[in-house]
């Protein structure tokens, strides 16, 4: 870094420090600035890295690191972004007196930035509803409806390391932002010049009582049928999130026995002591579930992420003589068959993510209901007209949106609790409902994988290096077609990534995530069951030879898409 660029650099980083109200950050800035001043450096890389341009605001919000400068998330960066959203609801909706509904998680500071938030809405003129305590965020998407709010804001970082928060922003009809209102919004927050001139209220929010918690419980309960069989024994994690008292609560109140809990991770902690991602995909985050599982003998697993927008599970299975994880697309299946069977309208519609499985489109069809496929996110997903219910396969469901417009851990537990138990009761289990669904619509295989980035110019890289490769077959199959995303292709909102469809129905999309440094690969391939078996083969025999090929077409395709996504190598500056 020459010596005018370190100047600017330590400017920037003092006027920063100078105009933040929050003494550990600033501390944190001269620390920083006395060891660049002493040559260490890895402390100016750093210092670099936290001034290189503002934390982005976008569809998801906010989500990164928690520390001082522009791209952090700090007090600082809140209350602009508090700012930001309060403007553009007084300039752009034109609400003068907009009443802002406000939750947080438990991780570090969100307690900080949920308060930071209220200030800076009452201030404003506004109104701010506090949740409070630490609850889970489809609390928070009930209740920005519920009391009938114009926006909405949960600080979580969802299922993020340790070292992240977020600021997720909804908007009055309890849906997430999507464009242009992000950007508008990004706009507002660039218009605020110092923190020190946002005017911050320093009482005047207000706080909800029991009754919120006790109206989601309500409406989360009335999504069970009260007639269904109880009897199911679940063992729960929240993995050291916000989950375990809403789920228990709700469990109860429907009449199912509470669930065991997993004990070392019942208790919110912001440092996810026994996992290394508190995410319930990530392999080893149910370690503890799964043991609980062996040791009570129960007949399902329920896992949350920690803010509880999520839903995992996992089941006994003969095939491997333990307890597997279901797949998001498994559980997503299940529960749209799950409606299904308990009834649908002509008008009703299935939605899902255009990265899940298509089996939901063939259960739609068959009940002869209209599914859509959206971009990922349940900002898409929510805003379908006649939305019955949604989901996206990384573990998010929307199984009642007429409660809560977002995915929903806690409802989609109790949903596929009542499936599981009711399947008990006939002396049939939830992979046996897959079986059927297999043998009627076709074995729908889907898998992924992610490729992790150390610096995000990797990520344009390897996209653009996809772009330029256009193969006409992979693993011995034909390719149709590949869509280009950003280009709008395939009907959808412009969105990065690429679609490839091949002449066996196999379909792979490659993406970059929204919230996390790395590229996601989605594959499914489609195997109808009896169309090349024998006669005298068994249904059974036929499924199985059905598995057995897709499986097969599913892991050649997977390494060939493994070769293609191998990371590229950035250029290196010259040795000195």
């Amino acid at each position: 870094m020459s010596t005018a660029a370190g100047g600017e650099l330590k400017a920037a980083a003092l006027a920063w420090r100078d105009d933040d109200p929050d003494p550990t950050t600033r501390t944190e800035i001269d620390d920083l600035l006395a060891r660049v001043e002493a040559g260490d450096a890895a402390a100016l890389d750093d210092l670099a890295d936290r001034f290189c341009g503002t934390l982005e605001f976008g569809t998801a919000g906010l989500r990164g690191a928690i520390g001082a400068g522009p791209n952090r998330m700090n007090r600082s960066v809140v209350i602009r972004a508090a700012a930001g959203l309060t403007a553009y609801l007084q300039r752009e909706v034109a609400v003068t007196h907009p009443v802002v509904v406000i939750g947080y998680d438990a991780r570090y500071n969100s307690d900080v930035f949920a308060r930071d938030t209220a200030a800076v809405v009452v201030a404003a003129g506004g109104r701010a509803l506090l949740l409070p305590q630490p609850l889970p965020t489809p609390v928070l998407a009930f209740a920005i409806r519920h009391v009938g709010a114009d926006a909405g804001v949960m600080v979580t970082a969802s299922h993020n390391p340790p070292q992240d928060n977020g600021y997720k922003v909804y908007l009055g009809d309890g849906s997430q932002i999507v464009p242009p209102a992000d950007a508008l919004i990004a706009a507002h927050i660039t218009a605020v010049d110092r923190v020190a001139d946002v005017p911050r209220a320093a009482d005047g929010a207000e706080t909800f009582g029991e009754g919120l918690q006790d109206a989601y419980l309500d409406a989360v309960v009335s999504v069970v049928d009260p007639d269904s069989p109880r009897d199911l024994s679940v063992v729960h994690t929240s993995l050291h999130g916000v989950g375990h008292a809403t789920v228990h609560d709700a469990f109860v109140r429907a009449g199912f026995a509470a669930p065991v809990v997993v004990d070392e991770q019942a208790v919110p902690d912001p440092d996810f002591p026994t996992v290394a991602f508190p995410n319930p995909e990530e392999p080893g985050a149910i370690d503890l579930a799964l043991a609980k599982a062996v040791e009570v003998g129960c007949d399902l697993v329920i896992a949350n992420d920690p803010d509880a927008d999520r839903c995992a599970a996992a089941v006994r299975d003969p095939a491997v003589n333990g307890w597997r994880m279901l797949r998001g697309d498994e559980v997503g299946t299940l529960l749209g068959a799950h409606l299904v069977s308990r009834g649908v309208s002509e008008h009703d519609v299935f939605a899902c993510s255009i990265v899940s499985s298509r089996m939901l489109a063939g259960i739609a069809r068959a009940a002869g209901i209209r599914h859509e496929e959206t971009l990922t996110g349940f900002k898409w997903i929510a805003r379908v007209d006649g939305l019955r219910y949604g989901y996206e396969e990384a573990l998010g469901y929307c199984v009642a949106p007429e409660i809560v417009r977002d995915k929903d851990g806690v409802s989609a537990a109790l949903l596929l609790a009542e499936l599981a138990a009711g399947l008990k009761a006939e002396g049939a289990t939830l992979l046996d409902l897959l079986d059927d669904l297999s043998v009627t619509h076709g074995v729908h295989l889907t898998d992924s994988f992610s490729v992790r980035v150390s610096e995000l110019a990797q990520i344009e890289v390897l996209m653009g290096r996809l772009r330029a490769q256009q193969p006409s077959s992979l693993a011995g199959v034909a390719i149709e077609g590949i869509d280009d995303l950003a280009r709008g292709d395939g009907g959808l909102p412009p969105t990065d990534g690429l679609r490839y469809r091949f002449a066996d129905r196999s379909r792979v999309i490659v993406r970059p995530s929204g919230t996390e440094p790395k590229v996601k690969v989605y594959l499914e391939v489609i195997e109808t069951v009896g169309t090349i078996e024998t006669p005298e083969q068994s249904p059974k025999q036929r499924l199985a030879h059905a598995q057995e090929a897709a499986t097969q077409r599913l892991t050649s395709i997977r390494s060939e898409f493994e070769r293609l996504t191998e990371l590229p190598r950035l250029p290196q500056p010259p040795q000195r």
